[in-house]
């Protein structure tokens, strides 16, 4: 295990800030998600209010973890850990567009013919963001014994 490398406290205390907003925003989607099944406008808004707000804290953690000046940068030179940062990094692409993909249709504003199945496809992309971010905070514990904080 390598120590912090000196001068990232504040890059950690802007991490464990940005896991915070995170967890916020992944509540704030669970709770519209909850809304009346009609898919009327203040049902759709709330959900597209949360959604839009879950991609820009996913924004958030995709800039902090490919910085180049960054605690992620330090895990690269552990050998044995840089592969899984390369892992977490690569699911950035396809996390981003799946959230794009459900922003874009709340927007449309159409209706969602399978609400059911809409809700179940949202949380099932909650779950794998969820389970990305627990893996990046186990990333880094291996790697410098920092707890992050807020793994639920």
């Amino acid at each position: 295990m390598a120590a912090v490398p000196e001068g990232l406290e504040t890059y950690i205390e802007q991490i464990r800030a940005s896991r915070a907003e995170f967890r916020e925003s992944v509540a704030a989607v669970r709770d519209s998600l909850d809304g009346p099944p009609d898919g009327g406008d203040v049902s759709r808004t709330r959900v597209l209010t949360a959604l839009v707000e879950l991609a820009h804290d996913f924004a958030e953690h995709v800039s902090l973890a490919e910085s180049n000046d960054g605690i992620f940068e330090a895990v690269r030179s552990v050998p044995r850990l840089s592969r899984t940062l390369e892992n977490l990094t690569a699911e950035h692409p396809a996390l981003v567009a799946d959230l794009q993909d459900f922003i874009e249709l709340v927007e449309r504003g159409e209706g969602i013919e399978d609400v059911p199945a809409f809700r179940r496809e949202v949380s099932e992309l909650l779950e794998r963001l969820v389970d990305h971010r627990r893996r990046g905070g186990d990333l880094l514990y291996e790697a410098f014994a920092v707890d992050l904080g807020g793994q639920g």
